[in-house]
């Protein structure tokens, strides 16, 4: 797959604590639990920690973006993430 391959260059480059790798390592698990929940509709525990999930990204990739415009867009590009919204 892609992105194990991507996985495996940012884990050789980045620390554990880098926003880079948090949000890689949130972007895996929102992957796994939206496959998860197309087989199970009504689990609505697993919901609940998706969108927990990606509140937590979405405030990451906002601080990236005012920190390091470069490295989020790199990072959006990479993980095919759509870009956030601006007010």
């Amino acid at each position: 797959m892609v992105k194990n391959s991507f996985i495996s260059v940012i884990s050789q480059e980045e620390n554990p604590g880098s926003v880079q790798f948090q949000i890689l390592c949130f972007t895996n698990k929102i992957r796994k639990l939206t496959s998860h929940l197309e087989s199970h509709k009504k689990d609505y525990l697993s919901q609940r920690g998706l969108r927990k999930i990606l509140g937590k990204r979405q405030r990451l990739l906002a601080y990236l973006s005012k920190k390091n415009r470069v490295r989020y867009k790199e990072l959006i590009s990479q993980l095919n993430i759509r870009e956030r919204k601006t007010r």
